[in-house]
């Protein structure tokens, strides 16, 4: 793996390389803000970066579901790449779903190259690139951090609410080292267990139970936010931090009050569950496994003060999260790996001002195997084709004209949809059909069975780590 020679690598710190605080939310609806125009939430915080940064409207990730979008983030590749088309469970689940049973730590990451890059790395909140319940996949020290605490990854699972101190702890000891810094926050909230505390349901008295459950966890992860915010204040690093906050897909749930009732997650512990995931979508259709605009267009917003323009926002620049990876290497002056071609493209300018309403390098999606209705897309220019799992044509939106997808064109326009599923045929063939079995944890035997309770992984979280 080629690296930036150290002289670049110096020259890019004397220079514009900022810190980068990539907070990325589990579940959070784009319409669970109060600064997108929530009649209840109270987000000050996230509030606070939309008024100091850039709101990017038209923000989309790769899958519907957690660890497809994830791995996204982490490689700069669409996860069908990987075979990674839903979340790592339990590896009898993962065999069925012909998918490995994590991540495969050799392949290129955005955490790699950022520390290779000289950058201090770290992860804090949910890993789910693996899962706790398979004790001998990779930890994430293996991806390329210098340090993590986490939950839904092997070993001791960090407590939730833990993320933020953590982060806060990790940006000191870099700045003691004058050396730039990259985190991934990557927050519980508002997915399944709700972790309340009653400091925060005493906030919302005049909501009924789900709802006072969901503003009471969103509040909770706001003031998280805050305080890492506060945390840059005090270390002046403010202006040289570059700070996103998203969601990894959209809202869980069907966004009504259901019975309200307590579930237990081996990773997290006891909680709230499903009746209590109200979250919006903000009029988008589809919600959490749909790759329908309401699962994959989610909150991003970017604060880079006197770099990133404060108080915008662009509804016309379609970026994707394949297009992180190269965006954080472009800032840092990291360098890609020989032979590494990204899905995405650096979106720096577009961060920077410079609109980019026409998309010129395709985006591709590949749905939850087995789902009915919308399995795979294309994004390519101004135009979405969304197909089958059989690549029946269903759906096919101008999304320039229609962010939202509500007019179906594909009736009016059968040529483009033509070209674009030809297009998705040849993406379609460039995936392999198997998982790699390099990442095949060792309980994936025939019959394989629970997994044995001396082998159960510990719930503790060691502060040493």
């Amino acid at each position: 793996m080629s690296t930036c020679p150290l002289f670049a690598v110096e020259q890019a710190r004397d220079a514009d390389r900022p810190n980068i605080l990539f907070i990325f939310t589990d579940d959070w609806g784009w319409g669970d803000l109060g600064c997108h125009g929530h009649p209840y939430l109270k987000t000050p915080n996230i509030d606070r970066l939309a008024e100091e940064g850039t709101d990017f409207h038209r923000f989309t990730v790769a899958s519907g579901v957690c660890s497809p979008s994830r791995t996204a983030v982490m490689t700069g590749h669409f996860p069908a790449r990987y075979t990674i088309d839903g979340h790592f469970a339990w590896v009898e689940s993962n065999a069925r779903r012909n998918m490995p049973d994590w991540l495969d730590p050799n392949v290129p990451t955005l955490s790699r190259m950022l520390q290779s890059a000289g950058y201090a790395t770290a992860h804090f909140g949910k890993w789910h690139l693996a899962n706790n319940m398979i004790p001998d996949s990779p930890l994430p020290s293996e991806y390329g951090y210098d340090e993590y605490g986490a939950f839904n990854c092997a070993g001791q699972q960090m407590p939730v609410h833990q993320d933020a101190a953590r982060a806060i702890a990790f940006i000191e000891k870099s700045a003691a080292a004058n050396k730039p810094f990259f985190i991934n926050l990557w927050m519980h909230e508002p997915h399944t267990p709700h972790h309340t505390l009653p400091e925060y349901r005493r906030r919302f008295p005049e909501l009924d139970d789900a709802h006072n459950v969901y503003a009471s966890v969103l509040s909770h992860a706001d003031d998280r936010i805050g305080e890492l915010l506060d945390a840059l204040d005090r270390l002046e690093l403010a202006d040289d931090t570059l700070v996103i906050f998203s969601s990894d897909n959209g809202p869980a749930g069907s966004g009504r009050p259901g019975k309200i009732t307590t579930m237990y997650d081996s990773a997290t512990g006891e909680g709230f569950g499903i009746g209590c995931s109200v979250g919006t979508t903000g009029g988008r259709d589809g919600r959490k496994a749909s790759i329908l605009q309401g699962g994959i267009n989610v909150p991003f917003i970017a604060r880079w003060p006197g770099k990133i323009k404060a108080g915008a926002i662009d509804d016309e620049s379609w970026i994707s999260a394949v297009d992180l990876l190269p965006t954080f290497c472009d800032l840092a002056g990291a360098s890609l790996p020989e032979g590494y071609q990204p899905d995405g493209k650096s979106q720096v300018a577009t961060l920077l001002g410079e609109k980019s309403p026409i998309r010129e390098k395709p985006l591709f999606w590949k749905g939850i195997p087995g789902r009915k209705g919308q399995s795979y897309s294309i994004l390519d220019g101004k135009w979405r084709l969304l197909t089958s799992a059989n690549f029946e044509v269903l759906e096919l939106y101008n999304v320039n004209r229609d962010p939202l997808e509500q007019n179906d064109l594909k009736s009016s326009h059968p040529e483009i949809a033509g070209e674009l599923l030809e297009k998705l045929h040849a993406w379609r063939e460039t995936l392999p059909e198997k998982p790699n079995p390099e990442c095949f944890s060792k309980y994936r035997a025939e019959n394989a069975g629970p997994l044995p309770p001396e082998e159960k992984p510990a719930f503790e979280f060691d502060p040493s780590r």
